[in-house]
């Protein structure tokens, strides 16, 4: 993944992200915890695309029925 798609990519959550928080009516504690879970998963995403966590390639959960 190049360089300009990752900003690409974190400038489009920004908005989003934003735009939520801006025209979306919710409670507070609800707008609190979207920002800090969008927030952890976009550091665990750049540290993914960064190559830091490359063992979550190869983390599976349950069985694989074939």
């Amino acid at each position: 993944m190049s360089l300009l798609s990752l900003i690409i990519a974190l400038v489009v959550v920004g908005i989003v992200l934003w735009a939520i928080n801006k025209f979306v009516p919710m409670d507070g504690k609800v707008k609190t915890l979207l920002n800090v879970v969008v927030i952890c998963v976009l550091v665990l995403w750049l540290l993914q695309a960064f190559g830091l966590l490359d063992f979550l390639g190869t983390v599976h959960v349950g069985k694989v029925h074939r």
